[in-house]
């Protein structure tokens, strides 16, 4: 599931103008002294000593991206520059606040930094309102609320940045006609933010994706570039997850689909049932031509009864369960049970592959045979 998640958003990158990084866990004092993460975050970081040094292992990517936006002189017309890394993250989280997959001391993120000219602001965060809705409407078929999160107490910078971007991020949510709540005081220290709060199948709310717009980082790291002018000017950030937490992802989709993930999300997509010894070699030449297709199948050519295969395969919620006996041999067909609990005789093989196919190419949430 980890991994089906990671390749969907991959594909979405490509199509998106992001680049993907790798980047180290491990960071000296020094970087989160400047990044102002030693001040504001220490107690949630797990800090370690070297060869007389102090280090943590970091909680967030934003320090390391800015590191790599610093790494050459940048152009006006390297913007906006949209850098994403899927690398593991470590919060000290208290004990008692740890909850299975929802709530982990190590995670990782379909994480993102943006790289912007101030012109450029509204146009980016218009692009995320519609990336966001996509995953949520589209794929995954959640509801969602939007809060926008205002300058809290305990904040870094200048008020008139934070006031400017707070007004950004409202113009972006009017523009494209987005209902939202604001909460006072819940921004990030660095900048406000806007959460997306989905509503699992139980009516419960869970804050998954999240945009924030940050002048402080780039300012604390003198992140600049060169505009038409010839001149340095200073680069503001977006901080984005979409899916948020990848382990808290999976937490909510097992919850709100009941185990019954989307064909293309489940771990086993195909079972294949023998109703006898003799139709087994049946049986693994339909999972040969399946596998040229990097499905998930497996055969279960147990000597049990079919309605006990059958019911072992619905409990561990497989999409497809495939029936092969005598007639279905003869006819290269089989028989299809749906989780609906919806049975489907004389299948043709040739045909049901094109289904599936098709239905996990367009991700869709149902299976239609």
């Amino acid at each position: 599931i980890y991994n089906q998640l990671l390749n969907f958003i991959r594909e979405e990158y490509k199509k998106r103008g992001y680049q993907e990084v790798i980047t180290p866990l491990l960071y000296e004092k020094s970087l989160w002294l400047t990044s102002g993460h030693w001040e504001h975050f220490r107690e949630n970081m797990f800090t370690l000593e070297a060869e007389g040094k102090e280090y943590a292992i970091k909680p967030m990517n934003c320090p390391s991206h800015l590191l790599i936006y610093k790494s050459k002189s940048r152009s006006y017309k390297e913007l906006p520059l949209r850098i994403a890394d899927f690398a593991p993250l470590h919060r000290n989280e208290l004990s008692g606040v740890l909850a299975g997959l929802t709530r982990v001391r190590k995670m990782s993120q379909d994480d993102a930094h943006i790289f912007v000219a101030p012109e450029q602001i509204e146009d980016e965060i218009l692009k995320l309102l519609d990336f966001t809705n996509y995953i949520y409407k589209r794929i995954f078929d959640f509801d969602f609320l939007v809060e926008l999160s205002t300058r809290p107490q305990k904040f870094m910078g200048k008020l008139e940045n934070w006031n400017e971007a707070e007004e950004a991020l409202k113009k972006s949510l009017a523009k494209n006609g987005v209902n939202y709540t604001i909460k006072e005081g819940e921004g990030a220290f660095y900048g406000p933010k806007i959460d997306f709060h989905i509503k699992d199948a139980l009516g419960r709310s869970w804050q998954l994706a999240t945009i924030q717009l940050d002048f402080q980082l780039p300012e604390r790291f003198d992140a600049t570039y060169v505009g038409a002018d010839n001149a340095k000017h200073r680069v503001i950030m977006i901080h984005r997850a979409l899916l948020g937490s990848i382990e808290r992802f999976i937490g909510i989709l097992v919850e709100h689909y009941a185990g019954k993930l989307p064909l293309w999300l489940a771990p086993v997509q195909v079972k294949i049932l023998i109703v006898a010894d003799r139709f087994e070699k049946y049986a693994n030449g339909i999972k040969e031509e399946f596998d040229k297709h990097n499905l998930r199948v497996e055969v279960d050519a147990r000597t049990e009864s079919v309605g006990y295969k059958v019911r072992e395969a619905q409990a561990q919620k497989i999409p497809l369960i495939l029936t092969v006996g005598e007639k279905e041999e003869k006819n290269d067909a089989v028989a299809v049970r749906t989780l609906d609990n919806k049975v489907y005789f004389d299948v043709k093989v040739v045909e049901l592959l094109k289904k599936i196919l098709k239905n996990i190419e367009e991700k869709k949430v149902r299976v239609e045979i």
